[in-house]
């Protein structure tokens, strides 16, 4: 089983109250958290990549143990090597395209050089055809260049899974059929699992990726969409 994954989280603020009770598993390689906005989707996705603390989760990665509540066992984000790309990109502006790659890499408190020195920097750089821009700063970049830095910047430490907030969200219509095609491909190649958020049913259709519908904390099965599609709850 690729995608083992169990969480609840209560949230309250000024006098309301969110509960996320999510359960889902499924063996396929790409899997998309669809539904509307406020269902839980971010929130579940940060929550695998443990970046918020759930009051209870069973979360199993490709045959990996991240997070057992039951066992007592929660692995910090960084041991849990999933690449997170956010959905603003969050790439940090006074820092170049090659330096925002390799703050993957960065195990201390200093900002990495300006130099290219990191041959796993340097491979992704070229992967993603970045070479022309590499000493450029993000307001420097297209969107589609400021895209393919956060997705180097989450490769480059070799994670076992791919989580992706909204990665079309901001692009204009032709530049995401493109990146859903390149995303796509690059899934393909890796054979990397892919978990990623979307409310638009063309992404899923793009990266024949099967369905995890979300609403209001809850996964649910969406009528209007064929059975096939759905996860196992």
């Amino acid at each position: 089983m690729i995608w083992d994954v169990a969480l609840r989280r209560l949230l309250r603020h000024a006098g309301t109250s969110f509960e996320l009770d999510v359960r889902f598993a499924s063996d396929a390689p790409r899997l998309a958290l669809y539904g509307p906005s406020g269902a839980g989707k971010t929130l579940t996705l940060k929550t695998i990549a443990g970046i918020v603390r759930p009051d209870a989760a069973r979360v199993c990665i490709g045959g990996r143990m991240l997070h057992d509540t039951g066992r007592g066992l929660r692995l910090s984000p960084q041991q849990r090597r999933l690449g997170y790309l956010f959905q603003d990109y969050a790439l940090f502006p006074h820092l170049t395209v090659r330096q925002n790659i390799a703050f993957g890499r960065r195990t201390g408190w200093f900002n990495p050089g300006r130099a290219g020195t990191d041959e796993a920097v340097e491979h992704w750089i070229g992967a993603f055809r970045l070479e022309a821009v590499a000493n450029h700063h993000p307001h420097q970049l297209s969107g589609g260049q400021r895209q393919r830095t956060a997705l180097a910047r989450a490769l480059v430490n070799e994670p076992s899974a791919l989580l992706l907030d909204e990665p079309f969200a901001a692009l204009d219509i032709g530049l995401r059929r493109r990146l859903r095609s390149e995303l796509a491909e690059l899934q393909a190649g890796l054979g990397l699992p892919l978990l990623l958020i979307t409310h638009d049913l063309d992404d899923v259709h793009a990266l024949d990726a099967e369905v995890v519908h979300l609403q209001r904390g809850r996964v649910v099965e969406d009528p209007a969409m064929p059975l096939a599609c759905h996860a196992r709850a």
